[in-house]
């Protein structure tokens, strides 16, 4: 078994993100090679691990995954000397009821896979007060253990010298202190961090953050503290869209989670990417098309000027199936709006028509069951996973998709579409972003 740790905070803004970052270069640097994970459901995240560590970076969620899914996915830590998982928002944040194995918190996973704890303190604008904040949440559930605590942002000696005082007196070890470093605060919009690929100083980022890292943090003691009860199962079988998969992959639509693909090219599933923002479209020899999720609404002039790829998504639908997931689905309708309050024309699959003008956020977990099949889950499928966007839909005409409610069990207006082409063809697309069947 291999052993891990659970990077996590109070709250999410603490900097767990550098500190992640940085611990994976610095162990990396140290000739170690490390697992990363991630909790919840993050598009974003995992590529930055990948940049740091060189592994794939997967993610692990208690609400949407069963728990024999969940040890399947260890499977991905092999050859690894040590996990490091990264936490999302607060430590013991996630929702009212629970799935599969958990309400989504990152504590779920500490105490799931036996993984001691990391806390990430942000301690600007306190002393002592942030040892009684770390003390809480180590005595607030049975079964996660805190092994110890990195202070950040810093702000002199002396305010180090307190806090540690405080964390001695709550019996908490400290194993490491970062200075504040403003020079590698990493930019952000309005569904989190501008993605690693759209950065161009990224690799001096993470070096500057694993500068940090082995100035400020006994990384010997760190490595010590990790442990682990969890053990590796088979991974989970996913069934793919289809057996040549032509699928959108470009800063317009990049988020698609990586145990889906996978899982895909594990079931003999080959994917043929292609880019609309370079006006490619699919390649005519797949036979289904998956539009992921992302930032079509950064690029509406230029998609809608993609004659090439609008006209042969058309060609393509109109006898193979095509699905868009959030911003896929968004692309595949008939206008979308942009925060400046252009209309835009899309591809004309579906009917839809959303505005980034009215803004309005959409966020958290979603259950479905299939009114209509997608490629790769049939009618009546049951299907876990989430809703995160900021658009408003204006017009959504066509049969709804599938019955879909939240985390609480109410029903969500944003019930996707489906509409057969002329030529047989089935376009469908939803908000909602497909984890994993319901267990």
């Amino acid at each position: 078994m291999i052993p891990g740790l659970l990077i996590a905070a109070p709250a999410s803004g603490t900097g767990k993100t550098t500190v992640m970052l940085g611990l994976l270069a610095a162990l990396r640097e140290r000739g170690l090679t490390v697992q990363p994970f991630k909790n919840g459901p993050d598009y974003i995240d995992p590529a930055f691990h990948r940049a740091a560590s060189g592994r794939d970076s997967f993610n692990l969620d208690s609400w949407a995954m069963s728990g024999a899914m969940l040890d399947g996915m260890l499977g991905a830590a092999e050859g690894a000397d040590l996990i490091l998982a990264e936490g999302s928002m607060g430590l013991f944040d996630g929702v009212a009821q629970k799935g599969a194995t958990g309400n989504g918190a990152s504590a779920d996973l500490a105490a799931l896979m036996g993984w001691p704890v990391i806390l990430v303190i942000d301690a600007s604008g306190q002393a002592q007060t942030a040892a009684a904040v770390a003390q809480g949440l180590a005595r607030f559930r049975a079964g996660v253990r805190v092994g110890g605590v990195i202070l950040n942002r810093i702000a002199s000696p002396r305010h180090k010298a307190l806090i540690r005082a405080g964390m001695e007196e709550a019996g908490l070890t400290v194993l490491g202190a970062v200075p504040k470093r403003a020079a590698i605060a990493m930019p952000e919009r309005h569904l989190g961090l501008v993605q690693a690929e759209e950065q161009p100083a990224l690799q001096a980022l993470i070096a500057e953050a694993a500068q940090l890292m082995r100035e400020g943090v006994d990384l010997d003691a760190l490595i010590a503290t990790a442990t682990t009860t969890a053990t590796p199962g088979p991974a989970a079988r996913i069934t793919p869209p289809g057996q040549r998969i032509a699928l959108a992959r470009d800063a317009a639509f990049s988020f698609i989670y990586p145990h889906l693909l996978q899982g895909w090219r594990a079931a003999g599933a080959e994917i043929l990417p292609f880019s609309p923002l370079a006006d490619e479209a699919p390649d005519p020899g797949a036979d289904t098309c998956w539009l992921p999720g992302g930032y079509p609404e950064l690029h509406g002039a230029t998609l809608a000027s993609a004659s090439r790829f609008r006209d042969g998504l058309q060609a393509f639908a109109q006898a193979k199936p095509v699905h868009g997931e959030c911003g896929g689905y968004m692309a595949m309708g008939e206008a979308l709006i942009d925060k400046d309050g252009t209309r835009h024309q899309m591809v004309g699959l579906l009917g839809l028509v959303t505005s980034f003008e009215k803004r309005k956020m959409h966020l958290g977990y979603r259950s479905a069951v299939l009114a209509e099949a997608i490629p790769g889950q049939p009618t009546g499928a049951r299907l876990k996973g989430h809703e995160f966007h900021y658009s408003t839909i204006l017009s959504q005409p066509d049969t709804p998709l599938a019955a879909v409610t939240d985390a609480t069990g109410a029903p969500v207006p944003e019930t996707g579409s489906s509409r057969r082409q002329p030529g047989g063809g089935l376009s469908t697309g939803t908000f909602f972003h497909l984890i994993a069947g319901a267990s």
